[in-house]
C-alpha cells in the first residue's frame, strides 16, 4: 500500500483536487466530516490528513511513503526527504515586511518576528545581520505595529493584510509553493509507481 500525507487547509483542499484529477480519488476525503484516513482499494493507496508542519515528520520518518508540503515547511525543517516535483500552485512568498517608515540601522540589533526561525535566522546570516528572533503563531504584522518587532519574517500571498497594517515588503526571499516529497527508502522500493504518479500531477498541475 502506498501511504500519502496531505497537508489540512485550503493548500491541502487544491492538491486533493489535482490528485482527484490525476486519477488518484479519494472518496469523502472534500467532504465535510472528521475524518483523517481515506481509503483507495482498488488502487492499494491509503491518504491521510495531517498539520502542514507535520508533513516532512510523517515521510522522513516512513509513516507515510510521499506526502506534500509547501517549500516554506521544507526550507524551515530541512527534512531528510526527496524534493520531487513543483506542484506549481499554493503560490506565495516568504517575505520580509516592515512598516512604511522603517528604516533600518545597521549598528543596532535588527528585531525579527516569525513562526519561521531558522529561515530568517539562514537569510540574515546571509547578510551579515546581527538579529534578534521572536518565534510567534500567528498575527504577525502586530508585531512592528505595536513595537514589539521591527521586521517581520512571513508569507505573503496577496499583501492585502500588510496594506491594512500599514506594513510593506522590504525584501522576498524565497519564492513558495506546494512540493512533491518522498520517503528515501520508499522512493527506492516503490519507485514505479511513485513516479507514474508524479508524472500525472505535473501532467495536471
Amino acid at each position: 500500500m502506498l501511504n500519502i500525507a496531505l497537508p489540512k487547509g485550503r493548500l491541502g483542499e487544491k492538491v486533493c483536487r489535482l490528485f482527484a484529477k490525476s486519477g488518484y480519488e479519494f472518496p469523502g476525503m472534500l467532504d465535510n466530516n472528521r475524518r483523517l484516513v481515506f481509503l483507495n482499494e482498488e488502487l492499494d493507496m491509503r491518504c491521510f490528513w495531517v498539520k502542514p508542519f507535520d508533513v516532512p515528520v510523517y515521510v522522513e520518518r516512513g509513516t507515510a511513503d510521499i506526502g506534500v508540503a509547501g517549500k516554506d515547511i521544507l526550507l524551515e525543517r530541512n527534512p531528510d526527504v526527496y524534493e520531487l516535483s513543483d506542484l506549481k500552485t499554493g503560490y506565495c512568498r516568504m517575505s520580509v515586511a516592515a512598516r512604511e517608515d522603517f528604516i533600518d540601522d545597521s549598528r543596532k540589533t535588527l528585531a525579527v518576528a516569525t513562526e519561521f526561525p531558522n529561515i530568517a535566522q539562514n537569510y540574515y546570516a546571509g547578510l551579515g545581520r546581527d538579529i534578534d528572533i521572536i518565534t510567534l503563531r500567528g498575527s504577525l504584522e502586530l508585531a512592528p505595529v505595536l513595537g514589539l518587532s521591527d521586521v517581520i519574517v512571513d508569507i505573503v500571498e496577496t499583501g492585502t493584510t500588510l496594506r491594512e497594517n500599514n506594513l510593506h515588503v522590504l525584501s522576498v526571499i524565497s519564492e513558495l509553493s506546494a512540493r512533491l516529497i518522498a520517503n528515501k527508502s520508499a522512493y527506492k522500493f516503490k519507485k514505479e509507481i511513485i513516479s507514474e504518479m508524479m508524472r500525472r500531477l505535473e501532467t495536471n498541475s
